[in-house]
Order: C-alpha cells, then structure tokens, then sequence
C-alpha cells in the first residue's frame, strides 16, 4: 500500500498542473474543475491511510521516524509551492477554488502528522519560511480573537494580556536572530486551542481557570510568572499575624503543587520552566517568614525567663523546625541508636516536653510520634537541608 512516491500525484498537480509558470491553468474548463476537486479529496483520503499504515505497520522505530519526517518536509514543501501558485493568480481566476482546496488539503494532512505523531518529528528545527509565515498569520488572528472572547471576565484581563503580548512578541521576532521551531509552533497551536475551549469559573479562587491551563502548559513567561507570584503574595499578605501568613502560603503551595503538568510542554525554551522557578519562589518565602518569627519570638520568651525566674524549670527550646520536621529527626537517632531509649515511644516522652515551635508551646509526645510516620515530602527537604547546613558548620570548625 505505501510502495513508492505516495505523495506523487499531489506533487505533480501543485509543482506542474497548477503552476501558473508550467502550464496555462487559465485555460481550465469547468468540468476539468470539478473533477479535480473531487480527485483532490480522494489523494488526501489516500495518503492519509498511507501515514497511518506507515506508523501502525513498521515495527522499526527509526524506520517510522524517518519516513514520518520525509511526509512531514515533504509536504511542507508542497504546501509552499501551493501558496507561491495562489499569490501568481487572481482571486477571480476560475479555479482559484481549486487552488484553495489544495491548500486545505495539505493543511489537513499535516495536521493529522503534527497532532497524532508529534513524536516522530524533529520539532526543535527550523520552520520553513513560507510555512511560518501561515501559521504567524493563523495564530496573530486565533490569540486575540481567544482573549477578546473572555473580555468580560475581568480577573483574566491582565494575564490574558500578557498571554497576548508574550506570544505576539515571540511570533515577531526577526527570523535572521531568532529561530522558530516546530516546536514553539505546535506548542502556540496547542495554546490557542486551551485559549479557545476555556470555561470561566466565578469562583473567587487564587488560581483562576486560565491560571490552570498555563501552569498545566508550562508557561514560563517571566512577566507572568511575576504576575502570578504578585497575586499569591497579595493574597499570603492579606492577613497581618505572621502564623497566618505561614499557614496560607503553605496552604498555596499545596494548591499550586497539585495543579496537573503537561510532560514535556514549554513555552520558551531558553528559560527555567515556571514549576522549578515558583517553587523556588515560595522556598524563599517560607524561610524568609520562618526566620522573621524566630527572631520575633525569642527576645519575648527570653524576656519572659527574667521575669519569671520560678518558671526556670519550666524552660524549653525553641526550634523553628515544625512537629512534623523535629519528629522525622527524632525518629532517624532512635533508628541509628544515636540515643537509646526502651523505645520510640520513650524517646518521644523524655524529649518532646521540653521543645516549642514558634507556633505551639505545649507539644504531645504522642502526637509527635505519630506524626513520624506520615511525613511530606516537603518536610523531608527541610530537615535534608537543615542536616546539611549543620555538616557544613561542623567542618568549619
């Protein structure tokens, strides 16, 4: 089914029947063009069917892969002399028609390679120049036609612009200094598509719908991933007591890490993707505000101490680790033995009631024992770095 050149009827039509350089396409009977019409749906039926036969029927992996690009350039090619052909006629010229259902044909049939077999191309080339300049045009259309029809909805307004501009300014780079792949092509495709379906959801939410199909796509963006980072702060600094504060940034943190993530999706490939660089992002908050009610806490307990020297027996210390993270500690010397105790649960006793948190003065043992064994993996980071920090003291000194 797929011996020799399939794509050589197609060929042939564009490169020789339909090229007003190589014959008189003026002189086209209308009968001649509804025949073609009708033998140009056929070829795409059938070269459809050969694409598919090649990927479902080879069973070697670079065979396919070959074959698939050589369809791919193949047909980019024909879809450039297509579109030299339109701009050499008029637009009343009697099989204009013709012309534009060649164009659509070839369309279609790299749509089908470029949605379902995306894999097998090399998408990190260059875009051919004729073929770029139809999809700039595509997409410099379908972006704002996709933002205006969300215009009403005015907590989208400002990230929906940035969408915009930043897509705008990426399809408009000079192709001399910036190099436009298949990759950023398909990847824009795929966006205003997202852009297209969204559905609005009223509810007052952090993270709003369109949030979620650019997080989910990798949008790196740095003027929307300093709009995003504004908005959590806006929203973490929105209460004044710095437990508060710790509590919904952890809390948005949370949200965002179970936001989906598209595999191997990237707007700008020259950047950090957005989920490493918000990550780091809320890493430095939480120190940051870890660190300011530490200091914050201990001049008042130890002010708290000269005042009240009967409670002396009473004093505890302080750690700015939390429950969870002091008790992964605590449960890591019991199983190395670095202290012996009957058991863990001993441990826990003769220890726990003389350490507070920033957040919790009176801590249960027993609580922080089973807190031990449901740890995050967050927690794990802190305590790994906190470990860390402290081998680096020692060796110092």
């Amino acid at each position: 089914m797929c011996g020799g050149y399939v794509l050589e009827w197609l060929d042939t039509l564009i490169s020789v029947t339909l090229n007003p350089v190589k014959s008189e396409v003026g002189s086209m009977l209308p009968e001649d063009i509804n025949k073609l019409q009708n033998l140009i749906m056929q070829e795409k039926d059938k070269v459809q069917s050969a694409i598919k036969f090649t990927v479902f029927n080879l069973n070697d992996e670079t065979a396919i892969k070959c074959a698939i690009k050589n369809y791919h350039s193949s047909l980019v090619s024909l879809l450039d002399q297509a579109l030299e052909n339109k701009v050499q006629v008029t637009e009343k010229a009697t099989f204009q028609p013709v012309l534009d259902n060649v164009v659509a044909c070839i369309e279609e049939l790299l749509f089908l390679i470029e949605r379902r077999f995306t894999s097998y191309l090399g998408i990190d080339e260059r875009v051919p120049a004729t073929y770029f300049d139809l999809l700039k045009k595509e997409l410099l259309k379908r972006l704002p036609r996709a933002a205006k029809k969300h215009g009403e909805q005015h907590s989208l307004t400002a990230v929906m612009d940035i969408v915009v501009r930043e897509t705008e300014a990426l399809l408009n780079l000079p192709t001399d200094k910036h190099k436009h792949t298949f990759r950023e092509m398909f990847y824009l495709k795929d966006l205003c598509l997202e852009l297209e379906f969204l559905e609005y959801s009223d509810e007052a939410m952090l993270y709003t719908t369109l949030d979620e199909v650019l997080i989910r796509m990798n949008f790196n963006s740095k003027a929307y991933i300093c709009n995003l980072t504004q908005r959590i702060a806006a929203h973490i600094n929105s209460v004044e007591q710095p437990s508060e504060r710790m509590e919904r940034l952890l809390f948005d943190l949370k949200s965002f890490k179970q936001l989906h993530k598209k595999p191997g999706t990237i707007f700008m490939t020259q950047n950090a993707v957005l989920h490493k660089q918000v990550d780091n992002w809320f890493s430095q908050e939480i120190f940051y505000l870890e660190k300011r009610i530490h200091y914050a806490i201990v001049p008042l307990k130890g002010g708290e101490q000269k005042a009240a020297p009967k409670d002396k027996e009473k004093e505890k210390l302080l750690s700015i680790l939390s429950v969870d993270q002091m008790a992964l500690i605590l449960r890591a010397a019991d199983d190395l033995r670095i202290v012996m105790a009957r058991s863990l649960n001993s441990v826990f006793k003769n220890i726990v009631p003389f350490l507070s948190t920033p957040y919790q003065e009176n801590i249960s043992y027993d609580s922080m024992r089973s807190k031990s064994y449901s740890a995050e993996s967050r927690d794990k980071e802190i305590v790994t770095e906190t470990l860390q920090q402290m081998i680096m003291k020692i060796n110092e000194y």
